[in-house]
């Protein structure tokens, strides 16, 4: 007989519901003991969809004493007193795309809640009153300190932060609504704050120096995300029902999973981390989707790029040192900071001797879909046309026909309408860097820009091809450059046959020229 349907919490970011109707839990429990007795006020920033609010969630239980939900978990183990505290619990992520009036209704909203518990003092008016209010008499007339729980606390701010008379608006009034927290010290148990991005403290907890910042703390590596520990043995036999279904054997499963949903990193050394939304969507639907991105590209993120004259190919492959990765997002002076937290690139690497970091994109899925969403920037086709033409494209490589791959190309991008920044060489440089990455969905490839030309390396089943592209020149010059840096002796070791293909894009006509593929 069949085992039961699998239930994943796909979207389902309450602890309790996941647990009373059975869907998979992968145990964080440790992590929740541990983060509740070593600091009284914690912050925590990890991407979206990375299980912030299943934690925040699961606190909250935590602190209402609901030893049932925790049975067969660690914290069975560990806790033994099962105290129920007083929680307030405020998920900010409501609050998102709000002007002043909107964020102040929803501040309302969430204390008018609470206040229907515990009461309003008739004197309290602005939130920070009424927060405070609320917090007292919590403790009054339960006789225990209060948990307080601050899920998104940014979400109100990320959208503006391109923007800075608005962002100053609404960060004043957040500040406003934070600013009991230290006041109100004597009455607190246990503060969480929990986002995506690190608002410095100056700005927000402008009284909160006390907060512990445990976002790189080694110990907490992997309190967010699923490791590949976890996964080969809480999610066994989720692997061996997915290589079922796609007829591959579970240790194909496994490399394609990791290529594609792995490789983050918020502390160096940290375990390997798979994106938990990705994973559970990929699991639940029996395929390799493109799930994180399908979840929303974040139009900050695009606007951020373009503020910061930030070129596709030059999103990954950095170095930095903390501070300027781990820095506040309303004083970067680089598009970084943003792009570390919001999960775009992730530690990779970590130099001890020169205290600096690599930094690069973590994955394939977050490759292929940020490429994805700016590729409108440089093609301006319909995606949908892009996107079959890249298909095909990769089709023609996959079968050994470049020829018909280039000309497919050639024709595709002629087709283009003129755009006004296409004089400048960089822009083509960009144009194929985004195309070529898009193939990553089909065969492996790499493209390096260093500045004033374009190398691709494509690997498909049972060739190797190597090609430089040259602008306003000639195939030939492209192919001589080739032969210059002896790519084949290079790449000989792959054990595939090495075609080289030499390619010289004409700005005049905005396609490309000619071409040579020798093998």
């Amino acid at each position: 007989m069949e085992a039961l349907q699998r239930l994943y919490p796909i979207g389902i970011q309450t602890f309790s519901e996941i647990r009373e109707k059975n869907y998979l839990y992968i145990d964080k429990t440790e992590y929740v003991y541990r983060m509740t007795h070593f600091a009284k006020y914690v912050f925590l920033s990890r991407p979206r969809r990375f299980g912030k609010s299943l934690l925040a969630s699961t606190l909250h239980s935590y602190f209402s004493g609901r030893k049932d939900l925790f049975q067969g978990l660690v914290m069975e183990r560990l806790e033994k007193e099962w105290t129920e505290y007083p929680v307030l619990h405020f998920d900010m992520s409501t609050a998102k795309h709000v002007d002043k009036e909107q964020l102040l209704q929803e501040l309302n909203l969430k204390l008018s809640e609470y206040e229907g518990v515990y009461g309003k003092g008739q004197e309290e008016i602005n939130p920070n009153q009424r927060l405070m209010g609320l917090i007292k008499r919590a403790y009054e007339q339960t006789g225990r300190q209060v948990v307080v729980l601050i899920d998104e606390y940014d979400a109100p701010l990320l959208d503006v932060v391109h923007e800075k008379e608005n962002l100053g608006v609404l960060r004043n009034i957040m500040r406003n609504f934070y600013s009991p927290l230290k006041a109100c010290d004597p009455y607190l148990k246990y503060v969480f704050l929990t986002g995506i991005t690190k608002f410095s403290q100056l700005s927000i907890f402008s009284e909160l120096n006390n907060i512990k910042n445990i976002s790189m703390d080694e110990p907490y590596a992997a309190i967010c995300g699923i490791t590949e520990d976890e996964m080969l043995t809480q999610m066994k036999e989720d692997v061996e029902r997915l290589a079922v279904k796609l007829e591959i054997t579970p240790e194909e499963v496994l490399l394609k999973l990791k290529e594609n949903y792995d490789g983050y990193h918020f502390t160096y050394p940290s375990p390997d981390l798979y994106n938990p939304f990705s994973l559970l969507n990929a699991f639940a639907d029996g395929k390799f989707g493109s799930y994180w991105f399908g979840s929303g590209t974040p139009t900050y993120l695009i606007k951020m790029l373009e503020k910061f004259g930030v070129e596709p190919s030059e999103v990954g492959g950095k170095t930095a040192a903390v501070e300027d990765f781990d820095a506040p997002t309303e004083t970067m002076s680089s598009i970084t900071p943003l792009l570390y937290q919001s999960g775009y690139i992730t530690i990779k690497g970590y130099d001890s001797e020169l205290g600096l970091y690599t930094l690069d994109i973590p994955n394939k899925e977050v490759r292929v879909g940020l490429m994805r969403s700016l590729l409108p920037y440089y093609v301006s086709t319909p995606t949908e046309k892009t996107n079959t033409m890249v298909a095909y494209l990769s089709r023609d490589i996959r079968n050994d026909d470049m020829d018909s791959a280039l000309r497919r190309l050639q024709t595709f991008l002629s087709t283009i309408p003129y755009c006004d920044n296409t004089r400048y060489e960089g822009h083509y440089q960009q144009m194929f860097y985004i195309i070529f990455s898009l193939l990553g969905s089909f065969v492996d490839v790499e493209v390096r820009t260093p500045r004033g030309r374009v190398d691709v390396v494509l690997r498909t089943k049972t060739t190797f091809y190597v090609m430089e592209l040259k602008l306003d020149k000639t195939a030939g010059e492209a192919m001589e450059q080739i032969n210059l840096k002896n790519y084949p002796e290079r790449f000989a070791l792959c054990g595939l046959p090495v075609v080289k293909v030499a390619i010289n894009f004409d700005s005049e006509r905005g396609t490309i020229g000619d071409w040579m593929i020798e093998k």
